[in-house]
């Protein structure tokens, strides 16, 4: 095993994304139109994080393809269901769905192209890593925008955690940018940011499950 923290932090990563998996079925009923999105959430997550897992146990080229390619499907995956809930497009009418439909085309081909650049092109990592930070801070700034808006209306604390999330994945994300050599010669930078990102994770998770159930119980309220 290459790198044993970076591994075990990976799991940690996975752990809650199976935890969040968890909570998003037994919190949220099935009949709830974004319960399908958080779940498909909870599985790239868990995906993504496999191959990290992988990939820092040995580091070949193949591991390391899918490990790339699973991260930025899972990133991008964020950025997909983002809009979908902050602007329900999962009800509406036809106009709504056809939307729906043309931003689900456009994020598989956005996805395609970035595989086919990358496998057949050129393996350019700052590329990738640009690719990543450009769609995670979009990401960021739509759910910051959101969270604040919720919280001016409803004045409910966990309508914040979303910032809170955001502000900690970036001191974390700082890691990647302040690299060190690694101590005892395992514990880098890299898996101190894997490190970083599990506390965000089940913090996002919890905020799901009380976004949804203050969503629900509003539509209880205005039948």
């Amino acid at each position: 095993m290459q790198e044993p923290f970076s591994v075990f932090f990976s799991l940690l990563n996975f752990l809650a994304h199976q935890n969040g998996l968890s909570k998003i079925t037994s919190d949220i009923p099935a009949a709830y139109t974004l319960r399908k999105y958080y779940v498909y959430l909870a599985y790239f997550g868990m995906a993504s994080w496999t191959f990290s897992m992988i990939f820092h146990t040995r580091d070949f080229r193949l591991t390391e393809e899918l490990d790339y390619f699973a991260a930025g499907a899972s990133v991008l995956y964020g950025l997909y269901y983002t809009p979908i809930r902050i602007f329900r497009m999962d009800r509406g009418g036809k106009k709504t769905k056809s939307l729906l439909r043309a931003w689900t085309g456009l994020c598989i081909t956005l996805y395609a192209m970035h595989v086919t650049y990358l496998k057949w092109y050129s393996w350019d990592y700052t590329y990738n890593m640009a690719a990543n930070v450009v769609i995670g801070v979009i990401s960021n700034v739509m759910w910051s925008w959101f969270s604040f808006e919720k919280y001016r209306k409803s004045g409910r604390f966990w309508a914040m955690w979303p910032g809170l999330v955001v502000a900690w994945v970036i001191l974390a994300m700082s890691l990647e940018l302040l690299d060190f050599p690694p101590w005892l010669g395992c514990l880098d930078a890299h898996s101190l940011w894997h490190l970083g990102t599990v506390g965000p994770t089940m913090i996002w998770y919890n905020f799901l499950v009380k976004d949804a159930q203050d969503d629900m119980a509003g539509a209880r309220l205005k039948a």
